[in-house]
């Protein structure tokens, strides 16, 4: 009997402790994949970028700040980088290959006129992550770029733009593909 009242205690006390555990399942909460997966890098050169070059950082800092999915580094010695930034005497203008990938022109018309710099690089640098020219727009768009006239010094995208870039990188060889050929922006 007392061995039966042992078992009995034993067996009460293990429902009680998997009642009291036991309750609702509850899952843990998801990281979204822009959240755990590592950034696309890509390199840039900006050794021909002359006057403009702290700009183009400003503007690689911008969208290093702005987006998850990918990241601006500067090439390493030795390495092809995926964009090339020059300076040149024309308009500012990028021309893509792919997604990520082409030239930047940082173009001193567009200054002489009174443009900011780092808005320019901002700009160029999103046509390369993929976004298209929203002309015209407002200041707050930093793809209206100079629709938005000279006194616009805003550098950074809104809530539209940081999302298509996310979604332009998140989407991985697919949007690539939707992006192999060259494009040209005239800005």
């Amino acid at each position: 009997m007392l061995v039966r009242n042992a078992i009995r205690a034993a067996l009460v006390g293990t429902s009680l402790t998997l009642a009291l555990l036991g309750g609702q399942a509850v899952a843990a909460p998801t990281e979204s994949p822009h959240d755990t997966a590592a950034p696309e890098v890509l390199t840039y050169d900006a050794g021909g970028s002359a006057e403009f070059a702290d700009a183009v950082d400003s503007g690689v800092n911008v969208w290093n700040e702005s987006v998850k999915a990918v990241r601006l580094e500067p090439v390493k010695d030795g390495e092809q980088a995926n964009v090339r930034i020059v300076a040149d005497d024309g308009w500012p203008r990028a021309e893509t290959t792919s997604l990520g990938n082409g030239t930047v022109y940082m173009g001193r018309e567009a200054v002489q006129e009174g443009h900011d710099t780092i808005r320019i690089a901002s700009h160029e640098l999103g046509h390369i992550l993929g976004l298209p020219d929203v002309k015209p727009g407002p200041c707050s768009s930093l793809m209206s770029g100079a629709s938005a006239g000279t006194s616009c010094t805003n550098a950074k995208p809104d809530a539209s733009e940081k999302a298509e870039v996310e979604e332009n990188f998140a989407q991985g060889s697919a949007a690539t593909e939707k992006f192999e050929r060259t494009l040209v922006f005239q800005d």
